[in-house]
């Protein structure tokens, strides 16, 4: 959600049950607005909210010129003070796949551990002992979701001659028609399966916004139908199962929802349903 249009965006998630009080709007209104100045981000999203048996996590997102490539995120208590999570790298998935298990405490400093015995020979044995604080897991746990299931409507992003991604400022939004299709909605990451197309089928594609992978492309099926609300303004992307991911271990039953603000859809949020 655009900090620019907050306001506006948390409604298209309330009728879920999913929302934020009218302290939390309010500040977020003004620290995020203080965020992209401090960071001289070139806009800034709030991502969403991670909830933890202590404390919950507001989670926001910093971009640069390139809309894929730079990003930060930052996370906060109050929706005020903000701080920088650490880049997910590599071997830091690796330790958070094996050693965070259960919910988030909502303590960036607590510590998971996980210990393994290895046997060389028949009698030496040595235990190998992984640690990791809950800021890397919080990290390792957004960067997953993003590259997973964050999805945009075709032609909200163009890629530019040099590489850039950026906004499409000539975007209007999805018809209704074309709203109900799976083919216009694009997973908003490295595009993972490259998919041959046939000679008709290239040529009405754009390289400079079918970049990304298509939902429909997807193996196997994940994506099960679009339903189109048009009395209230959104459309609905289902999943055809909440299978817990263990690399995330939360659900991911997703609602994807796109407002009709003058007669398209085009701006996308999206639920996610903790794992109890």
């Amino acid at each position: 959600m655009d900090s620019d249009s907050l306001y506006y965006s948390l409604e298209l998630v309330g009728g879920s049950g999913n929302n934020l009080n009218v302290e939390q709007r309010t500040a977020l209104q003004t620290s995020l607005v203080l965020l992209k100045k401090n960071y001289k981000f070139h806009r800034v999203l709030f991502w969403g909210k991670i909830l933890g048996l202590k404390e919950d996590y507001f989670i926001a997102q910093g971009r640069g010129e390139d809309e894929m490539q730079d990003r930060k995120n930052l996370y906060s208590f109050n929706c005020m003070d903000w701080f920088l999570l650490p880049p997910a790298t590599d071997s830091m998935m690796e330790e958070v796949s094996k050693a965070a298990k259960g919910r988030f405490r909502g303590d960036p400093s607590h510590v998971y551990e996980h210990r393994d015995i290895l046997r060389q020979g028949e009698k030496d044995e040595e235990e190998v002992v992984t640690k990791v604080n809950e800021e890397s897991r919080l990290a390792v746990t957004v960067h997953h979701i993003d590259d997973e299931v964050s999805v945009v409507p075709r032609g909200a992003f163009i890629r530019s001659p040099h590489g850039l991604v950026q906004i499409n400022r000539s975007f209007g939004g999805l018809s209704h028609s074309e709203a109900g299709k799976l083919d216009n909605f694009l997973h908003f990451s490295q595009a993972k399966n490259p998919k041959k197309k046939s000679i008709l089928e290239m040529g009405d594609l754009n390289p400079a916004v079918d970049f990304l992978d298509v939902l429909s492309d997807d193996i196997p099926k994940e994506w099960d139908s679009v339903l189109l609300l048009p009395s209230l303004g959104r459309c609905i992307i289902r999943r055809k199962s909440a299978a817990e991911s263990a690399s995330q271990r939360v659900k991911l039953r997703l609602l994807f929802l796109a407002h009709d603000g003058s007669g398209s859809f085009s701006s996308v949020a999206w639920i996610l349903e903790p794992s109890v």
